[in-house]
């Protein structure tokens, strides 16, 4: 599985750390072992390959080990061993550099895949080119904004140009935004406004009401529908965008691999999602098809 792969463990448990380093050998890993955040950034001169750093340690904490970590050796990947439960610390983790995280008590099998994996991701020869969500994304102030309290008439003119802009703005890939972003007077994210909800809503309450048989044949004569588009996108105009709007979106880290965009969107089954920086502030927008531009993006660079 491995090739002497040289793994830093670092453990304030005695126990944990001796069964782990019996465990790893057997398996081919030459391991080093650390008690202490301290202790492990005096070792790093034995070239770890790998480390695999518990969390909660008296001294430094893991956080604070796995940041001087990152400053000493930017591309060495940091596996964290976190408590049961204890995601947020986890989340924070891979924000600060790590490569991932297992929770204890961890499989050790488990363990093993992950410190190979950990290793050979590192050797992995990764082009320059590849980007982050934030290299891809619609800044927010070039993606069409609207506040809540807004009319639909406002909105549907909003809309409209940002599909007038979408030829003269290289950054959209001449494409429009096809939805709004809704804000509130502070600046919170509260919606996305589509064509879909503006569709859904010019659907006037009669259509989706029990009707009495003999009426099918009724709502689908010419007579019927004549007008009823006109008429309702005047009603619907004075609505305000609140009522309609769809709520606010996914969101993704502005610092997140392209990969982890792409997973978001496939797994939660969007077509967009907002970026925030670590603040949580929305900062653009990234949707599918800036993704799929990316796509061929990379492939005409393997070409070169």
């Amino acid at each position: 599985m491995n090739d002497k792969i040289k793994v830093l463990m670092v453990d304030d448990e005695d126990r944990f750390r001796e069964t782990t380093e019996k465990i790893l050998r057997k398996k081919g890993f030459e391991t080093i072992m650390a008690a202490t955040g301290e202790e492990a950034l005096g070792k790093m001169g034995e070239y770890p390959d790998v480390v695999v750093l518990d969390v909660k340690m008296p001294g430094m904490d893991g956080h604070q080990v796995l940041r001087e970590l990152k400053a000493l050796k930017p591309d060495l990947p940091v596996i964290m061993l976190t408590g049961h439960g204890k995601k947020p610390s986890a989340a924070a983790a891979l924000e600060e550099g790590a490569f991932d995280y297992l929770t204890k008590p961890c499989d050790v099998n488990m363990l093993a895949a992950k410190i190979d994996e950990a290793y050979h991701f590192s050797q992995v020869d990764r082009p320059e080119e590849e980007r982050q969500v934030r290299h891809i994304m619609i800044p927010i102030s070039d993606y069409t904004t609207i506040k809540e309290d807004a009319s639909i008439a406002e909105a549907i003119e909003k809309l409209r140009d940002s599909f007038s802009a979408a030829a003269h703005t290289s950054r959209l890939m001449e494409i429009g935004h096809r939805s709004i972003m809704v804000f509130d007077n502070q600046g919170k994210m509260k919606g996305l406004l589509d064509i879909r909800n503006l569709l859904t809503a010019l659907m006037p309450p009669y259509l989706s009401m029990p009707k009495p048989s003999m009426a099918d044949s009724i709502q689908f004569s010419p007579m019927f529908w004549s007008g009823a588009f006109y008429r309702e996108v005047r009603q619907l105009s004075k609505t305000r965008v609140k009522q309609i709007m769809s709520p606010a979106p996914n969101t993704v880290k502005e610092n997140a691999n392209l990969m982890e965009a792409a997973y978001m969107m496939v797994s939660n089954k969007v077509i967009r999602m907002a970026v925030v920086n670590k603040s949580n502030a929305v900062v653009g927008v990234i949707r599918e098809w800036d993704l799929f531009f990316e796509m061929e993006r990379a492939l005409r660079l393997s070409k070169e």
